[in-house]
């Protein structure tokens, strides 16, 4: 294992810089969540602080989790009980920091996990649309110019087969996307001309929504679009202080 160690507010600081935390409006709070160890050799990173990602991170000697999905959620029972205490006392006893970011981590035109869903698919960034410019707006490889080529490169880069509604032989003239929970961003995507959307998930009217509008989509896994942003960051981290990093992808069907 590498020796060398970071600060832990100096990589808090880090990260609430490169993501631009301070923008946003968020669900829930980004940054350092919980506290651990005052230095850091090694961040394991992961889609989600589940309790299998914790202990995995404990089994790598970690002394920071990186993830896109942490805890105290807007609305959610504020108890620490159940789930949140077998988690939250795991963390504890081993000392070991969380970091989370939700929004600054889709967002990021580099890191993020839009910008890279982009890479893994081909994808070229065009425009922004939706709140906080959250959905992007772009163009496919010209090799994959209808909706089945474009499943089927979904499939070869993220190992799953995406949900698609409406005509594999669809030609693709403009492509929004937005990663994990997205199905609420249609209309926005719909109004800003695109025949194609791609997210994680969909919900039972997002089905009606997009055969109405002639509008492909896609939903690839919530899980699945978005283990590319935390990575980024980790080898970013990684880069910046000289720190060790290790992805751990706890599977999710979802």
């Amino acid at each position: 294992m590498n020796q060398q160690t970071v600060d832990r507010t100096a990589m808090a600081e880090y990260l609430a810089q490169v993501l631009n935390i301070a923008r946003f409006r968020d669900y829930c709070p980004n940054g350092l969540q919980v506290e651990g160890c005052a230095r850091i050799g090694k961040v394991v990173s992961g889609v989600t602080a589940s309790l299998a990602l914790i202990e995995a991170a404990v089994a790598g000697d970690a002394d920071a989790i990186l993830v896109h999905h942490g805890y105290f959620w807007r609305g959610e029972d504020a108890r620490i009980v159940g789930q949140k205490h077998h988690r939250l006392r795991l963390l504890l006893a081993h000392d070991i920091n969380l970091f989370a970011y939700h929004l600054p981590l889709d967002m990021h035109p580099e890191l993020g996990n839009n910008a890279q869903l982009a890479r893994q698919l081909g994808l070229t960034a065009q425009s922004r649309f939706g709140e906080d410019d959250l959905g992007w707006l772009g163009v496919t490889d010209p090799a994959i110019d209808t909706v089945g080529k474009l499943a089927q490169a979904v499939e070869r880069a993220l190992g799953r087969a995406p949900q698609v509604i409406g005509d594999l032989a669809q030609p693709i003239s403009q492509i929004g996307w937005c990663t994990g929970a997205a199905q609420n961003l249609l209309g926005e995507a719909i109004a800003a001309g695109v025949n194609v959307y791609l997210s994680g998930e969909i919900s039972e009217p997002t089905v009606h929504l997009a055969r109405e509008a002639g509008v492909a989509y896609l939903a690839c896994g919530h899980h699945a679009t978005e283990r590319y942003g935390v990575q980024a960051v980790g080898a970013a981290l990684a880069n910046r202080f000289g720190i060790d990093h290790q992805f751990i992808d706890i599977a999710n069907p979802v």
